[in-house]
């Protein structure tokens, strides 16, 4: 029989001609499994989730560390791909690697994911060189390590749902989703403490964990699901991967300045990447539907609450990805040193104060996981994105100068949006798709959630240098020249790409003593003109009018995000169909 999406299924939800993994029968299992399961994927989805945020909060200890200076030419590469690297890696792969997982087991693949993931910690923890051969070394093995995120990634929901009967699997995997996310913002405040005391540490903290979870992954997680012989689709894989690398690849680049423009979007590199990943992509639809074995199962859109659910996933995801990115630099650049925290500790600061949004992700979460296993997902999806899309109005009506505890409830009504959105949504489209194909729809869904994260830092960066660019020459000259520097000096530091200025306050560097240091300046104005300068007031006040344009356009774009989520949740159909067996 068919489930509508085109693919055959047996009675008992196994895909015809599927078998059982090598050594194993699939059948019943201890009651017991089923939380050894649950408790290892979210252990693997924790560890992997922390890493990529604990790298963003540390870049200051990390540049420090291996002496690389963040404002020389061609530096700001280097920081990017710290950040953006990990994400293409595993927006690319997971696909890739949850099909994988249906031919060969899921649960081979995603042990081997603990393994890849902490033997890059242990590699990145021990960087020899310094500068950009120290950067490079960085990035390499974030790559690798990424790999083996991707294998932890593609593989754990698919691991739950077939552990789980359908009246627990929104509870099961709202606990995995909520560990993966609420990971991204515990890396933040993990990575503050951990960074102030040595850069490397952000990596050894992975090591202990991961050696913990290969064991107990080894020792206890078992294939209970059959697997299909087939052979791998080459084209589909180099069409897939090559069209979302090349497109992430130029969005990273086409947020760098490029010759005398402030970003890279005019780029002909730039240009042709975009094109060609978009080219690449088409090809890799057609090639899709003609072979016989595909890697992405176009047959599962059929089905109404897949596609729906992923198009929602997809949108929230833009809308989500670059919040947290903006958030820290409305914090460490503009609010802290405003309210009397040094630069260099407003990194933490920044971690501790964006929990709100944390809590309110653990909160919601599991509950609405729960819940939405007994009365249907639509309710909870749709409202979830809702109430996401009021938080963002409310953050764009928020002074740039707030007050903490508006800011605080507008971020914690964020978080619980996400959460009463995230698990009910994923629980839907696992329970969509047959058995046999659940560890390639997971990997889809990842996809979707991973592209949608580096689309968004590219989109969101970008519309906030557009709003800085218009603004920031004019207001940073004027504001240099109140306070006595000669006007030639000026009009240089305003003419600096505005994306300086934006990461001189993500890494928490003062960015006026970095823009008049070299000029010798400092030293012939008067004592006080120059104490004014290089104090925490001067530079937050300086940018905070054509920072909040940036961040008006930013959220703005983001309340329009996430109000087509919600349309695209309503189209999912019927809110009970999920819960039929």
């Amino acid at each position: 029989m068919s489930d509508g999406t085109g693919i055959p299924e047996t009675p008992g939800g196994v895909e015809a001609g599927a078998r059982p993994a090598d050594g194993v029968t699939p059948g019943p299992l201890p009651d017991r499994y089923k939380w050894v399961a649950l408790s290892n994927t979210t252990l693997g989805m924790f560890m992997a989730t922390v890493d990529a945020s604990i790298v963003i909060i540390s870049m200051p200890a990390i540049f420090r560390g291996i002496h690389l200076d963040p404002f020389a030419a061609g530096n700001i590469s280097y920081l990017l791909w710290m950040i953006m690297g990990y994400m293409t890696v595993t927006a690319v792969l997971v696909v890739t690697l949850g099909r994988l997982g249906d031919m060969v087991g899921r649960v081979r693949i995603y042990n081997l994911g603990f393994v890849v993931f902490t033997l890059a910690s242990v590699a990145l923890s021990f960087d020899p060189a310094y500068g950009g051969a120290g950067a490079m070394w960085l990035i390499a093995w974030r790559i690798v390590q990424a790999l083996g995120g991707s294998m932890l990634m593609a593989n754990s929901a698919a691991i739950i749902t077939d552990a789980f009967p359908a009246r627990q699997r929104g509870m099961a995997l709202g606990i995995n989703q909520i560990a993966g996310l609420s990971g991204q913002f515990v890396g933040l405040v993990l990575g503050g403490l951990l960074s102030a005391w040595d850069w490397r540490a952000i990596f050894w903290i992975n090591v202990p964990v991961g050696v913990l979870g290969t064991i107990w992954a080894y020792r206890s997680l078992r294939e209970t699901s059959a697997r299909r012989h087939a052979g791998i689709d080459w084209w589909g894989n180099i069409g897939f991967a090559g069209g979302c690398g090349l497109l992430l690849v130029s969005i990273t680049y086409g947020i760098q300045p490029y010759g005398g423009h402030t970003m890279g979007w005019t780029s002909p590199k730039v240009l042709a990447g975009l094109a060609g990943g978009v080219a690449l992509l088409v090809l890799f639809g057609v090639v899709e539907t003609r072979v016989a074995q595909p890697m992405f199962h176009l047959g599962l859109f059929r089905n109404r609450s897949f596609a729906a659910g992923n198009a929602a996933a997809l949108l929230a995801s833009i809308a989500r990805g670059g919040l947290q990115f903006m958030l820290i630099i409305w914090l460490q650049g503009i609010w802290l040193p405003l309210h009397g925290y040094d630069y260099a500790d407003a990194p933490l600061w920044a971690g501790i104060f964006l929990l709100p949004l944390t809590a309110g992700f653990l909160v919601s979460g599991p509950l609405c996981g729960y819940l939405s296993d007994r009365f249907g997902v639509r309710y909870f999806t749709t409202g979830g994105l809702l109430v996401f899309a009021a938080s963002f109005v409310g953050l764009l009506l928020l002074p740039i100068t707030f007050s903490y505890w508006a800011f605080a409830l507008l971020i914690a009504l964020n978080g619980i949006g996400s959460g009463m959105f995230s698990a009910p949504n994923t629980s839907a489209i696992m329970s969509s798709v047959p058995q046999a194909h659940r560890g390639a729809a997971s990997g889809m869904r990842s996809t979707f959630q991973n592209s949608g994260m580096a689309l968004s830092i590219g989109v969101f960066f970008s519309l906030l240098i557009a709003g800085l660019a218009s603004r920031l020459p004019q207001t940073l000259e004027a504001g240099l020249r109140a306070q006595g520097v000669p006007a030639s000096v000026a009009q240089h530091a305003a003419s600096l790409p505005p994306v300086s200025t934006v990461f001189s306050a993500f890494l928490g560097i003062n960015p006026v003593r970095t823009l008049l240091g070299p000029t010798g300046v400092l030293q012939t104005l008067p004592a006080h003109n120059a104490a004014v300068l290089t104090g925490k007031q001067f530079f937050p006040n300086l940018i905070s009018a054509p920072f909040h344009h940036g961040l008006v356009i930013v959220f703005a774009t983001a309340t329009a995000m996430s109000v087509l989520a919600a349309a695209a949740s309503l189209l999912r159909g019927d809110p009970t169909a999920d819960l039929r067996a």
